[in-house]
């Protein structure tokens, strides 16, 4: 983390001068390089501390003032407060993808509010060396409301512009931190580049991010697009998750159960091998254009299925892009799925559908893998049983099914007749004409046998 240093040693005739990194302090908030470095949030807030010790010794602020400023940073980073930073309105409607991501601001905005807490309290008894001089930072105004008490500490009763600025500077760096870290479920491990502005550099990609976010359903790409915005500064071909210096970028699924795990958000998964810099992408982009299979000209399953085996299996890296495929194995013979149609079927599937008694077929879920294209049927409602199944094998079979009217259900669900019938006159299409796809559910372990 960038440390207070001293100024410069002067040199002596006939010795080098000694270069060292400038000290905090004047219009210094931060040492970070210039070239760039990669810090976990918890650094990142850490380095800000400065900022906090500027308004604290401008202020003259005290252990009775620090009760309003959490109550300040408490606001912005929440939802649905007059003072929030991030007007996302949630209800029982709402986009799954905005749901996923409304839960993460609130999960990300309680914790920073109370590292950021902890920081003020410490700073008032272990304060930052600022060797420069006092403070003084320009900070244009970036539209986050003050609460009144709060508005009164800082521009009022011993307030004024250079505390302000100081304050509005901590501020917006603390909303572009929460920000950053939506598209993560590990939040706090992801390495997040950082500049001498800090993360000001992610805000072009930021406002892209957020104004889809907050005028349509926002797509998993333009997720994956700030996603790697954040960690490597730059942008990629359009993917379903991304590999930088350092490590991977994916869909949550890969290490958690299908049934439960988040549609949309990524883990970052540390790995030293990786290199360049990659988008992963399915292998066909047009999934209507996929050639399809029907259930019922599936071949029937000679013996029982048993226990089936899977691995990711990746691609070389070709023009900034690669694939991937998760190979299942049985007896053999092994069957390969596209990461990218699996990862996509799984955004898509429903998480209930009727009871399996309502299904008027039934299909075997190694010849559904083993089948070429995509599987479907229009023929009334097939359930394809994947208990047992390894999580790798259950998304396998996610990305051979045909994305619509696919659903996944819990072995011991007993689903509630009539809120399912509503449910499903919503969110699948009717097939009295002949021409939909009928339902195709996967009948899975419940979430916790996992």
């Amino acid at each position: 983390m960038p440390r207070a240093s001293s100024p410069s040693t002067p040199a002596t005739p006939g010795t080098p001068a000694i270069r060292e990194t400038p000290a905090l302090g004047g219009s210094r908030w931060n040492t970070f390089p210039s070239a760039g470095t990669t810090v976990t949030a918890r650094e990142f807030l850490t380095a800000t501390e400065p900022l906090l010790q500027g308004v604290i010794d401008d202020n003259t602020l005290t252990s009775a003032d620090i009760a309003v400023l959490e109550g300040q940073i408490r606001s912005t980073l929440a939802l649905g407060t007059r003072e929030t930073s991030l007007p996302l309105r949630l209800g029982p409607d709402s986009a799954s993808a905005a749901r996923e991501l409304g839960a993460q601001a609130e999960t990300i905005g309680r914790e920073l509010a109370s590292w950021s807490t902890e920081g003020l309290e410490r700073l008032l008894t272990d304060p930052v060396p600022l060797p420069a001089g006092p403070l003084v930072v320009r900070s244009h105004c970036y539209g986050h409301l003050l609460t009144p008490p709060a508005a009164d500490l800082l521009l009022g009763r011993r307030g004024g512009p250079v505390t302000m600025q100081l304050y509005n500077e901590w501020l917006h760096q603390l909303v572009l931190l929460r920000d950053a870290l939506l598209p993560f479920t590990n939040w706090q491990s992801v390495p997040l580049l950082i500049t001498p502005t800090g993360l000001r550099h992610t805000e072009p990609a930021r406002d892209a991010f957020l104004t889809e976010l907050l005028v349509r359903q926002i797509r998993h790409t333009s997720i994956v697009a700030f996603a790697r915005n954040v960690v490597t500064g730059t942008s990629g071909p359009a993917g379903y998750g991304f590999e930088a210096g350092g490590g991977t970028a994916l869909p949550a699924v890969l290490d958690q159960p299908p049934l439960t795990a988040p549609r949309h958000l990524l883990t970052w998964r540390p790995d030293p091998s990786v290199g360049e810099a990659a988008s992963y992408v399915a292998e066909v982009q047009d999934y209507y254009a996929a050639p399809r299979t029907l259930v019922e000209d599936l071949p029937p399953a000679t013996t029982a299925s048993g226990p089936l085996s899977a691995r990711p299996v990746t691609a070389p890296v070709v023009d900034g892009t690669r694939t991937a495929r998760i190979e299942v194995t049985h007896d053999g013979t092994t069957a390969h799925v596209d990461l990218g149609q699996a990862l996509r079927g799984h955004r898509f599937a429903h998480r209930e559908s009727p009871a399996a008694g309502d299904a008027s077929g039934t299909a075997d879920a190694w010849s559904a893998l083993r089948a070429p294209g995509l599987v479907w049927t229009r023929s009334g409602d097939v359930t394809l049983d994947a208990t047992g199944q390894d999580d790798l094998v259950v998304l396998a079979l996610l990305g051979r099914l045909y994305p619509e009217n696919l659903t996944l259900r819990p072995a011991d669900h007993a689903a509630d007749r009539s809120a399912d019938r509503s449910a499903g006159r919503s969110a699948a299409r009717t097939t009295a004409d002949g021409t939909g796809p009928s339902r195709l559910a996967i009948l899975v372990d419940p979430a916790q046998a996992h």
